[in-house]
């Protein structure tokens, strides 16, 4: 009776430090921003450009619209995981940007240009 009250102790104790370990484990795996801007040819900002952000493991797709100045932001982006990043704007479309799991930053600024002349 003893090994068994011992070991129901031992069990609660382990359920309570994993409930307190796993937020911590999230918050250190949702720590990834990307933001920057969608330019002309000009570098002048692309309002109204909408900006994608594909999760190349899931393959689910977010979308932003650029505000005035054409910048945009992603939050809370999980660091083990690919994304891929592109602008696109009547028709036209920016070169896709990687951004690797394996890269150890959490913070990216991008400049997607799009050529307007086209």
């Amino acid at each position: 009776m003893a090994l068994l009250c011992c070991l129901g102790v031992a069990v609660a104790f382990a359920t309570l430090g994993s409930e307190i370990l796993m937020p911590q484990l999230v918050a250190q795996q949702v720590q990834r921003v990307v933001e920057g801007k969608v330019v002309d040819n000009s570098g002048n900002g692309l309002k109204g450009a909408t900006i994608f952000l594909k999760d190349t493991h899931s393959l689910s797709v977010k979308s932003y619209i650029a505000s005035d100045d054409g910048s945009f932001h992603f939050g809370q982006l999980i660091q083990t995981v690919d994304y891929e990043v592109w602008a696109e704007i009547a028709g036209k479309k920016s070169a896709v940007k990687n951004i690797s799991s394996f890269d150890t930053r959490k913070f990216f600024n991008l400049t997607l240009k799009i050529d307007t002349t086209k």
